[in-house]
């Protein structure tokens, strides 16, 4: 992991700040001061240290770095589409100061060699802090497990076969049990491959009308439901990657009811847009799992708003210009979103369908929990992983703008409401917007 901070760094003071914890409950008017890369001491009356720099908030919230679990950075392989270094300055720009790395590259993140590659580019590279996910079964082709325990050690922090989901549910159960023994963190993607094979957008009249093959929702609940009730066998923790249709929902709220140690995600994509914005055949709405329908989005954001959906992911998936624009069926699924995550879900917020502190817990304090990080929430002696933003400022989003890579965004020409000003690692500056 990269050391952000130095013991010549400055200690900072900001001010007039709406400080935001989802862990503890705060939400108030007060200062931070962070010194030596962590909090130093936060309230309604902190007093200036003596050679601190100030930074005054004037209002706008101070809350806890976003935590993006799983997330596609192009390397090794792919740095054609993104590299940990764009990825990261992407991802500063939207507020993000954690990345957790997909592993499926070229290779894959299947070896002890490989995540300690990536380690090692990510503290060379990269501005914000990256951790990689690692493959769970050889060469993401589902048929034998990796070497969980040492893959452990060497720094992965959750496994994950990206987005394949492991046919066979001996593999899984078995997978299952291994992790259990080591309370290794699975992150799995739900959908039958055979169910979706040749589909292009969600199963459905409208998909019908275009004349475009569906993916039916439930090839997604048919893998959830194996996948819970294994969870519920072996004990192991179970997080799926991405759900989105209300039938998925229902699934995860009965699963842990039952006391299951299970967990869910759903993108800002799936929470914010839906099937009609394929509009005329626009591969840039193409994704997998696909846009499903305004019940199925209104489903999602229910369940955000109960707890059910406990985080929210960007889902960033770069390609590049070739692959996107070709023919529907023809072009590959993706879009980006470490830039635009906090922007789109602050929609909810506005909408009133969720609290701004419910949507900074699972963008930020739950992801760290289950993944064990120490970030995610405004104490003394807290990593000083933080970001202000404005969330009334209104701004239309220009993709030509972006600092991925590959420009491949849904939400070119959106008009958002709230705007990152700064974003900060460990103590250290590495975003204010000019």
């Amino acid at each position: 992991m990269r050391e952000f901070a130095s013991p010549d760094d400055r200690p900072t003071l900001f001010v007039n700040a709406r400080l935001i914890c989802p862990k503890s409950g705060r939400d108030e008017l007060g200062s931070l001061l962070v010194d030596g890369g962590a909090i130093a001491e936060i309230g309604t009356d902190v007093p200036p240290a003596g050679r601190a720099d100030v930074v005054d908030c004037r209002g706008s919230v101070l809350a806890p770095g976003l935590i993006d679990l799983g997330a596609f950075v192009g390397e090794p392989g792919a740095e054609h589409r993104e590299t940990i270094a764009t990825a990261s300055l992407a991802a500063a720009a939207g507020g993000v100061t954690t990345i957790v790395a997909r592993p499926d590259t070229t290779p894959p993140v299947d070896a002890p060699e490989i995540v300690d590659y990536l380690k090692r580019r990510a503290r060379d590279t990269g501005c914000v802090r990256v951790y990689p996910m690692a493959a769970l079964t050889k060469g993401l082709a589902g048929l034998e497990m990796t070497e969980i325990g040492l893959l452990l050690e060497a720094g992965a922090v959750a496994f994950t076969d990206g987005p394949r989901s492991i046919a066979s549910a001996r593999v899984m159960r078995r997978a299952m049990t291994y992790a259990a023994d080591f309370d290794a963190l699975l992150c799995c993607h739900a959908e039958d491959a055979e169910l979706i094979a040749g589909g292009a957008m969600n199963e459905g009249e409208l998909a019908s009308r275009l004349g475009l093959p569906g993916r039916p929702a439930a090839a997604e609940a048919l893998i959830l439901e194996r996948d819970l009730r294994l969870a519920a066998m072996t004990g192991c923790r179970y997080h799926a990657s991405l759900v989105t249709c209300a039938e998925s929902v229902e699934l995860m709220a009965r699963a842990k009811r039952a006391g299951a140690r299970v967990t869910c995600g759903a993108s800002i994509a799936h929470l914010t847009l839906n099937e009609n914005d394929v509009g005329e055949y626009r591969t840039f709405f193409k994704m997998a799992p696909p846009l499903r329908s305004e019940d199925d989005r209104r489903a999602l954001v229910q369940g955000l708003a109960d707890g059910v959906v406990d985080v929210v992911v960007s889902a960033h998936d770069p390609q590049d210009v070739e692959t996107k624009r070709r023919p529907f069926s023809e072009a590959e699924d993706g879009a980006i979103g470490l830039e635009t995550m906090l922007a789109a879900g602050l929609r909810l917020v506005h909408s009133g369908d969720v609290t701004l502190p419910r949507l900074l817990a699972a963008m930020s304090t739950r992801p760290a929990a289950l993944l064990g990080l120490s970030g995610g929430h405004l104490e003394v002696g807290a990593p000083a992983d933080l970001i202000v933003f404005d969330p009334e400022a209104p701004w239309v989003l220009e993709a030509a703008t972006l600092k991925s890579k590959s420009k491949n965004t849904p939400f070119d020409q959106a008009r958002f409401q709230g705007r990152v000003l700064r974003t900060v690692v460990a103590g250290r500056t590495v975003y204010t917007y000019a």
